[in-house]
């Protein structure tokens, strides 16, 4: 068994020395700088808008300058006429016509789902069938 050491053989650590304050660093944000380029962004796009404002006024101002004009001339080329007179003389009596009268049709209230009165018997006056006529279209 070991013995234990007596307190003076114990090594003891030295305190580290005490560090000196730190001083913050000078540091740069780009805020002033990302704002400047901003600024110039919005200065382009509003200058954009603008000429595009413009060109949109100019290009409609010439369309409402040719439409004028065009009924300008319209307007020289048409000549008013007076409405022709009717035939006193000749009085109008109706004809009769030539065409064939319609022969009047019963309508068609058949559904798609509907079954034919011989296909139900007694037995089956409940029983849905799939019948092909039952999916011919109505005429």
């Amino acid at each position: 068994m070991e013995r234990s050491h007596p307190k003076s053989a114990v090594k003891v650590t030295p305190k580290p020395a005490a560090k000196e304050n730190t001083r913050p660093q000078e540091f740069k944000l780009h805020t002033g700088h990302r704002a400047v380029k901003r600024a110039m962004f919005n200065y382009s796009v509003a200058t954009k808008f603008y000429l595009l404002e413009i060109q949109k006024r100019q290009v409609q101002k010439v369309q409402k300058m040719i439409e004028d004009e065009e009924i300008r001339s319209l307007r020289k080329e048409m000549v008013p006429k007076a409405q022709l007179m009717p035939f006193f003389d000749r009085p109008f009596f109706p004809q009769r016509s030539n065409r064939p009268l319609t022969v009047p049709r019963e309508p068609s209230f058949r559904t798609v789902n509907s079954t034919c009165w011989s296909c139900i018997s007694d037995n089956e006056l409940y029983c849905f069938h799939q019948h092909a006529h039952a999916w011919n279209p109505i005429k």
